[in-house]
């Protein structure tokens, strides 16, 4: 590992100074950096501390909703009563990802910046856009079993890695931030990833410096909260495909809340609003769940060894619609 120096923090306004040199990172829990780090992948030349920060709480919103400190750990917010109760779905994708040690230190702003786990990202004698732009993606005619399917590029196929990610967009979750000169700002989920396009080492709208906060979850929504992740064994893997979704019926059967976002089939949680559109106010038989298949899939792309990622996908839509009809909880 190369010499790096280190400053701990005291304010957020102190963090994103102190983080506005080049190769200057903020190091909370470390799950993901210190791997970076220890295999050059990521070189800093300063780590800014902000474990010391007083962001490790979680408070309700006046509108009814939740504000969540970037410092409150994976595993208690997934324990949190309020988070149990009112957004399941959030904790159920937390639990699904890592290992309870893992989930003890990552924090929640962190999650949201974790790298893909392509392996010629971790590979640094190949070529990879995203490490080093213009120099190539071997994965896209090489090993890719676990790469994306949705907005990829001729530049990069590498999937988002994020479990807790895709249900924050699901919930329509706000990142709050505070800038390298003292300002805030609001960033919805949706507006925060992305895509490769020609330049896939940028992967997130953060400019030099800027701190994620807090974390603003809305209102409620009512339904069956469920996270599915299909993945090659049953903990400690990242999600081939995942679903996260909040579905209710009305009286008459009918889809009266359909909420679904997905993992691992996307360089970022990846959500299409016309999915949920076309399954409202309908019965969610086989033909209307075929067509909300092939619109969510329409631009999908599969570079060989991740095709399966296609028919996989349509498989695990039609059982989260028909398990939520039936009124089965997960």
């Amino acid at each position: 590992m190369k010499r790096f120096d280190y400053i701990r923090a005291n304010t957020p306004e102190q963090a994103a100074t102190s983080a506005s040199p080049k190769d200057t990172f903020f190091i909370g829990g470390g799950t993901n950096l210190l791997d970076l780090m220890k295999l050059e992948v990521e070189t800093p030349t300063q780590l800014v501390d902000v474990t010391r920060l007083e962001l490790t709480q979680v408070e309700d919103t006046e509108d009814g909703g939740l504000r969540i400190g970037t410092l409150v750990s994976n595993s208690d917010l997934a324990a949190h009563p309020t988070i149990i109760e009112n957004y399941p779905v959030l904790s159920r994708a937390i639990l699904a990802g890592a290992t309870g040690q893992l989930r003890n230190k990552a924090t929640t702003g962190g999650n949201f910046l974790q790298r893909t786990r392509c392996y010629y990202f971790y590979q640094t004698d190949s070529p990879c856009n995203k490490r080093e732009p213009g120099t190539g993606c071997p994965a896209i005619n090489g090993e890719n079993r676990p790469l994306a399917i949705l907005g990829t590029s001729e530049s990069c196929i590498a999937q988002h890695p994020s479990d807790m990610a895709v249900a924050m967009r699901l919930l329509d979750a706000t990142i709050e931030t505070v800038k390298a000169d003292g300002t805030t700002r609001r960033i919805p989920v949706k507006e925060f990833y992305c895509l490769p396009k020609d330049t896939p080492h940028i992967e997130n709208v953060l400019e030099s410096g800027e701190l994620i906060t807090h974390v603003v979850l809305p209102a409620p929504i009512k339904g069956m909260h469920t996270y599915d992740k299909v993945r090659d064994r049953a903990s400690y893997a990242f999600a081939l495909v995942s679903c996260a979704a909040v579905i209710d019926a009305d009286d008459d059967g009918k889809l009266s809340t359909v909420r679904l976002a997905f993992g691992g089939i996307g360089t970022q949680p990846w959500r299409n609003e016309d999915v949920e559109a076309l399954l409202m106010d309908t019965q969610g038989d086989d033909d209307t769940i075929k067509q909300a298949a092939d619109l969510l899939l329409k631009e999908a792309k599969g570079s060989g060894q991740n095709d399966f990622k296609i028919p996989l996908t349509r498989r695990l839509l039609k059982q989260v619609i028909q398990r939520a009809l039936a009124g089965e909880g997960a």
